[in-house]
């Protein structure tokens, strides 16, 4: 699905996902990635939903954002408690969607500049 409108005044907006991609501006990524406002995050480790594990909640953590955008791939899936607990524990909200839902609802929170990260797995 590609993207027409262009608001808010962060560096980093998606403009468009399909399956095995996610142009972030000009740029395809093919791989996991995290995007915020004024960050790109490229080489997220988990490449699958399996292999989410508490370390890349606790990467999450780091970055301080103010939501979670969990993309889990092609359809919803929710990762173990824990993993959602952490950020929660440190006041970080959390969404989980698939990584199309998680893409779009990026762009209005970061047109409304939220401090967002979309942690996303390819479709």
């Amino acid at each position: 699905m590609k993207f027409a409108l262009d608001t808010g005044s962060a560096t980093y907006r998606i403009s468009s996902y399909d399956s095995g991609q996610v142009t972030i501006n000009t740029e395809t990524v093919t791989h996991s990635v995290i995007v915020m406002p004024e960050r790109l995050i490229r080489d997220w480790p988990p490449q699958r939903f399996e292999e989410l594990e508490m370390r890349h909640a606790d990467a999450l953590v780091e970055l301080q954002p103010e939501i979670v955008l969990l993309g889990t791939g092609a359809r919803l899936r929710f990762p173990a408690p824990q993993f959602m607990a952490a950020l929660q524990a440190r006041g970080i909200g959390i969404e989980v969607m698939d990584t199309g839902a998680a893409c779009r609802t990026y762009n209005v929170l970061m047109a409304e500049e939220r401090n967002v990260a979309a942690a996303l797995l390819m479709i």
